[in-house]
């Protein structure tokens, strides 16, 4: 497909989307690490992500590969927990790969180096109940659908609705690392919240970077 003319405006637009997102779900966020964490993904994203947007407030940026490495900084300096150095990392790596023309491979070459950066940090499998079992399935389905021909519009769509199954799968699931881990066969019966937050910030590129 031909490039897609997204600029700084298209990616700081998915950000305060996202950051909104992040806002209303902030408590519904907790609730879900109250079950199996430390009961504060939902308050650290919100802090985070209202950081992100006073840097979008602030800021001049002339690329977004600019922008996205400055939010993934400023995630990993104000976020505490394993959020902010995670979604920092997604971002950072995002923003490094997404040079030149912004397109369906070129955003699925990002997406695929922002995703290795969340393995860097955290080395979870698929089926460790963590944020990577919404990815897993969001990656594959993205590769997909560009494969076949569709543009940005339908294979974050793709990524998206993906994103969400595997989201759903991490109910059953018994925790493998992080934080609920510690909870053995207790984790299982509840939706981890990593994967839930994921879910949306694939949600929210689907509504705003086409």
């Amino acid at each position: 497909m031909g490039c897609l003319m997204a600029g700084v405006e298209t990616f700081a637009a998915w950000l305060r989307d996202y950051a909104g997102v992040i806002k209303e779900n902030a408590a519904y966020l907790t609730e879900l690490d109250s079950a199996i964490g430390d009961a504060d993904h939902g308050s650290n994203m919100d802090r985070g992500m209202q950081a992100v947007v006073e840097l979008l407030d602030a800021g001049q940026f002339e690329t977004p590969g600019e922008l996205l490495k400055k939010a993934g900084m400023t995630l990993v300096s104000k976020v505490g927990g394993a959020s902010g150095p995670l979604y920092g990392t997604f971002l950072l790596r995002f923003g490094t790969a997404l040079s030149g023309e912004v397109t369906p491979a070129s955003v699925g070459e990002a997406l695929h180096a922002g995703v290795g950066g969340i393995l860097a940090r955290g080395k979870a499998e698929v089926g460790d109940k963590t944020m990577y079992d919404a990815w897993a399935p969001a990656l594959a389905a993205y590769d997909a659908a560009v494969a076949g021909g569709g543009d940005l519009a339908s294979a974050l769509k793709a990524a998206a609705d993906a994103a969400a199954q595997g989201r759903d799968s991490t109910t059953p699931l018994v925790a493998r690392k992080g934080r609920a881990s510690y909870l053995g066969e207790r984790s299982a019966g509840h939706q981890d919240p990593g994967a839930t937050s994921s879910t949306l910030l694939l949600e929210s590129a689907a509504r705003t970077l086409t």
